[in-house]
């Protein structure tokens, strides 16, 4: 049973605000119930005026390109909304979130049951928060516990490294895509283009080179990720290059920030974090996945991690 008087209605490109917002609502709830006393973006208006800024492009990203996207509404008011995609067969659940007031009334199940695959699907993946409420309806669909996710900061400095890779920039209208999906395939099982492109116009994005060939790709910026790379090894030249870069664009050095968010069984990128001091968020995410997928020991993902 779901609370009175509430409707659906699908969402549309015109609901991204209301979506950011209740994202943000249930967020800060999740981390007061959690034990963080530390003061929540949701209750400043003026970091959460920055922050729409600066998510809205992602926002509206996932409203054009959802394959389900679903309000849940009460005397007019958004109270719940779902949201997943799907690429190349593989499903996503990029977002779930309840009102805080209105949780554990059945919402939440009626919108994760609305946000269902439309067609067949040969893998589903949800970036899961702590929330073991939400956890459990994530179960009931198939999906499980394989790993959790750790986002790692710290000031960015420059960091000496020696490597044979190169690092080469990707230029607006690059032919690059193809490039792009071959990575994906052989890192993640499919390919993505969809939010490939979504992050080429958010951040900038680079091929990494050994002997000319491709073997890998990231994406640095005020946000940072995904980086995928055929070969785990390379992951502390690559993260080292990164966050030099951020160094090198920090422009009052002492107060930069420069995270990644890791799956922790890359245990190639977690011992160069820890060698190089970062520090780790009390905020775990857990990548639940229905079944074998993908070679995370050879992934970081995108930061904020909708999507993987």
């Amino acid at each position: 049973m779901t609370p009175a008087n509430v409707t659906f209605r699908p969402g549309t490109l015109d609901d991204a605000y209301a979506a950011f917002l209740l994202f943000e609502e249930s967020l800060a709830d999740l981390a007061r119930r959690m034990g963080q006393t530390d003061p929540m973006s949701f209750d400043d208006p003026e970091t959460m005026a920055m922050m729409w800024v600066r998510r809205r492009s992602l926002y509206e990203h996932l409203a054009r390109t959802a394959d389900q996207f679903w309000l849940a509404e009460q005397d007019g008011q958004a109270v719940g909304f779902s949201r997943s995609i799907v690429r190349d067969g593989h499903w996503e659940l990029t977002e779930l979130f309840v009102k805080p007031g209105v949780q554990s009334a059945g919402l939440g199940r009626e919108l994760l049951r609305r946000a269902a695959p439309s067609g067949p699907v040969t893998s589903k993946l949800i970036v899961a928060s702590p929330d073991l409420r939400a956890q459990a309806l994530y179960m009931k669909l198939g999906t499980y516990p394989r790993f959790p996710i750790y986002y790692w900061w710290r000031e960015p400095e420059a960091v000496e490294f020696t490597t044979d890779l190169v690092f080469e920039p990707i230029a607006a209208g690059d032919n690059v895509m193809e490039t792009l999906a071959s990575i994906d395939r052989q890192v993640l099982g499919y390919r993505r283009d969809a939010e490939h492109d979504w992050l080429l116009s958010d951040r900038q994005g680079y091929l990494v080179r050994r002997n000319g060939e491709v073997v890998g790709y990231g994406y640095e910026g005020r946000s940072n990720g995904p980086f995928a790379l055929l070969d785990p090894a390379d992951f502390p030249a690559v993260l080292a290059h990164a966050e030099t870069s951020a160094a090198r664009t920090e422009s009052k050095p002492g107060r930069g920030h420069f995270g990644v968010e890791i799956p922790m069984v890359n245990t190639t990128a977690v011992a160069f974090l820890l060698d190089r001091g970062y520090r780790m968020d009390r905020f775990i995410a857990h990548a639940m996945i229905d079944h074998s997928v993908g070679q995370f020991d050879r992934y970081a993902l995108t930061s904020p991690p909708f999507f993987v």
